[in-house]
């Protein structure tokens, strides 16, 4: 069995955990949550996201999140549209993330465009980002279950992540966004784009724990030779587009996991427990991680 020795984890909890938080999240426990994530290791982290206060009010910092927090390692800011795109070029961001789903109902639910529009609009933003210097990462939605459509035929997963590499984006971030893939289902799609995609672009295995198969289907990637995964500090988030779905897999737990397996990834389970506690006062939902509890009796 053909096992890496190294996986970077790509920490989305500050954005993709807290975008949907009922409860508002002071912009000073979030800057205090990002550094507590920096300190336990995570190099790659999202920070937030230009998107419309209205509808994501959780956001609507952004710009001070950014002046805080932002480093000379990978940081990322989700900018979904070319309103998120010129308040990126008003600061010094170099790692952008946009985002369409294959499924085209969760796609005109989530923004309202097909997925076929989404994609018409974002082919001249990313060569005009190339083009500028910026590392581009894009996140597919409901690359194996929609919850409008169904399952997803993995010929169109594959066909929209082969058209983002044609954009010239830099990395892949495959969701299953409403954690219901199996590990066949996980090692198949990525063995796939593994073959098909590798060399050519960066490809990260992002998994919501639905149905409590995170782990699995991660194992599976594992197996398919996939490195990057996306995680939540705590399991945070979910999708409201989505219905059912729950958070993303908590860090600590695929840290866990991994470092059993003799596979680095150069982050502290005491650290993330650390951070989780930061933000726990102002979450709305229990802390699901396993690893969290467990650490926090050994503290």
């Amino acid at each position: 069995m053909n096992i890496p020795k190294e996986v970077t984890i790509i920490e989305v909890g500050p954005r993709d955990g807290l975008q949907n938080e009922k409860n508002p999240v002071p912009t000073a426990t979030k800057i205090e949550f990002i550094n507590a994530l920096k300190a336990a290791g995570i190099k790659q982290i999202e920070l937030t996201s230009f998107v419309s206060p209205k509808w994501v009010p959780q956001m609507s910092d952004a710009k001070e999140i950014i002046d805080a927090c932002l480093d000379s390692e990978r940081n990322f800011v989700l900018a979904p549209n070319r309103k998120g795109i010129e308040r990126v070029y008003d600061t010094n961001v170099k790692h952008v993330a946009v985002f369409v789903g294959v499924s085209s109902s969760f796609n005109e639910k989530n923004i309202n465009k097909t997925t076929e529009e989404s994609m018409s609009e974002l082919q001249p933003i990313i060569k005009e980002l190339k083009e500028k210097g910026y590392f581009v990462r894009a996140c597919i939605s409901t690359s194996f279950y929609c919850p409008y459509e169904g399952k997803i035929d993995p010929a169109d997963t594959e066909a929209l992540c082969s058209q983002f590499v044609e954009f010239g984006v830099d990395e892949l971030s495959v969701a299953d966004t409403v954690g219901m893939a199996n590990p066949h289902e996980s090692y198949e799609l990525f063995e796939r784009l593994h073959n098909k995609l590798e060399g050519k672009v960066l490809i990260t295995g992002h998994f919501h724990d639905t149905r409590g198969m995170a782990l699995a289907n991660i194992y599976a990637c594992l197996q398919a030779g996939i490195t990057r995964f996306d995680c939540s500090s705590g399991g945070l988030g979910g999708c409201p587009f989505a219905p059912g779905a729950t958070g993303n897999v908590a860090t600590e737990d695929v840290v866990f996991m991994l470092e059993q397996m003799g596979i680095r990834t150069g982050i502290s389970l005491e650290g993330i427990a650390e951070a989780v506690d930061l933000i726990k006062p102002h979450i709305s939902r229990p802390i699901g991680s396993k690893m969290y509890h467990l650490t926090k009796q050994t503290m």
